[in-house]
């Protein structure tokens, strides 16, 4: 195994703060328990993907768990050979030398000359190389504890007992069809947690929704018992520097509550819920709209009113789109609102959005973008148009009394659509679809959306 974990002692340091939570060591032996581990045989935890909430999560739990060193290992696993560029190479330099904790550890490792050496051009440094000092490409600004870090997929995944996906939604079907060769020998069956938050669009046999669980269910033949989505109204970086937040972890009760409370620190509050598939739907959903959120800010300057006008139209094609995948919507109302307020304040998707407004981005650099990774809600939007155009899903029009395509109920959707997946139009199409005179109040989209049976259980696969 390449890399190495760096022990400080009983108390771990996170960021340059001192972790001594009471009871870590009791829950680690609670979950060492269920899973069923014998003394001396540590409980093997593997993050697949480094992308910012993946390579944040590796680090929450070394930071935490990585003092019992004999009950529990934690690695994480990337693609090796991904060269960082003389530009951020430079910014990595100057973010280590602003944080006197950082630059004191790497001296002490014997691993500061490298990016000096890289600052000057004089040598190249890695993605996988960095990370294992704690600096993850995506977020170079936040440094992470040391992290074991493995480049072998096979030697990453072979013998874990949880599996952390922290791969993009476009990534993770052909990762975990690798993985399944390697699971074949198995006794044991892992646990697997999903971070990932993107869906895709299948159309038969009836028109419905494939989100990342299911392609894990579908490459590996695991059981969804076994399955599980933790998602949140999230920032990594915010995370990390221990910003309080909370997530809830979905799937079924056997796992989830016991990860749960294994997963929960005073600053990141990790609840439980049953409904896995759709919290997974809602937090590839915000995407969408957040895209449309920073084109509205770059153009208008970052006008409050307009972002407000935004926001109503936005939340209500949420809402609509909610009544046609959840037989009780209201339930996912607040989860899926902080979800949306959080990305559309300082998310990548967000950011995206703004990019391409300005004219700093281009379409033609595709959706993976350098120090940001993947932007989910590119192919979002995709695969949400494709769905809700589907003359099967018919709703009732509400002024011209006849069934239409539930996707003509979403402005902002169709306009989205035409900029990012047609190319068509211009940023400037979503000012354009606000401003049109034609366009109904928001309201009563929620209203036709509250007064129909809408939902669609085909949408999510259910029977």
């Amino acid at each position: 195994m390449v890399g190495s974990i760096e022990r400080m002692g009983h108390n771990l340091y996170s960021n340059g703060s001192i972790q001594n939570f009471n009871g870590l060591e009791e829950k680690l032996d609670e979950l060492r328990r269920l899973l069923g581990k014998a003394a001396g045989d540590p409980l093997r935890i593997v993050g697949v993907g480094a992308g910012a909430w993946g390579s944040v999560f590796a680090a929450l739990l070394q930071d935490s768990y990585g003092q019992y060193r004999e009950k529990v290992q934690i690695r994480i696993w990337r693609r090796p050979g991904r060269a960082v560029d003389r530009a951020t190479a430079e910014h990595l330099f100057e973010v280590i030398n602003s944080r006197e904790d950082v630059l004191r550890r790497l001296i002490r490792r014997c691993a500061y000359l490298k990016y000096v050496e890289a600052r000057l051009g004089d040598r190249t440094l890695y993605a996988d190389e960095i990370l294992k000092d704690g600096f993850c490409l995506n977020m170079i600004d936040t440094p992470l504890c040391p992290l074991k870090v493995v480049t072998n997929l096979q030697e990453a995944i072979w013998d874990a007992d949880i599996v952390v996906n922290g791969l993009p939604s476009t990534e993770t079907r052909e990762v975990f069809e690798e993985i399944s060769h390697y699971w074949k020998e198995r006794i044991t069956v892992p646990i697997i947690i999903s971070l990932s938050k993107g869906i895709e669009a299948a159309l038969d046999p009836v028109p419905h929704i494939i989100t990342p669980t299911q392609m894990i269910n579908r490459a590996t033949g695991m059981s969804m018992e076994n399955i599980l989505y933790l998602g949140g109204p999230n920032i990594a970086s915010e995370i990390y520097n221990k910003e309080y937040a909370n997530a809830r972890i979905c799937g079924a009760e056997k796992w989830r509550k016991p990860l749960a409370k294994f997963l929960r620190q005073p600053h990141f509050i990790v609840w439980d819920n049953s409904d896995l598939v759709t919290h997974e739907v809602m937090g590839g959903l915000k995407n969408v709209y957040a895209i449309g959120a920073g084109m509205v800010a770059a153009l208008t300057n970052e006008s409050a009113t307009s972002k407000s006008v935004y926001f109503a139209h936005c939340t209500s094609e949420m809402i609509f789109i909610t009544h046609l995948l959840a037989e009780e919507p209201e339930k996912l109302a607040g989860p899926l609102l902080a979800d949306t307020y959080v990305t559309l304040l300082k998310g990548r998707n967000a950011w995206y959005g703004q990019m391409l407004a300005k004219g700093e981005l281009n379409l033609d650099m595709g959706d993976s973008i350098s120090g940001k990774g993947m932007i989910q809600g590119v192919s979002a939007v995709g695969a949400f148009y494709e769905l809700l155009s589907q003359s099967s899903l018919n709703v009732p029009h509400p002024e011209e009394n006849k069934p239409v395509a539930p996707v003509e109920l979403c402005p902002i959707l169709k306009t989205l659509y035409k900029i990012l997946i047609r190319r068509e139009q211009s940023s400037q199409a979503i000012l354009k679809a606000l401003r049109d005179e034609t366009l109904n109040d928001p309201r009563e989209r929620i209203e036709i959306a509250q007064t129909h049976a809408f939902y669609k259980p085909s949408l999510l696969g259910q029977p």
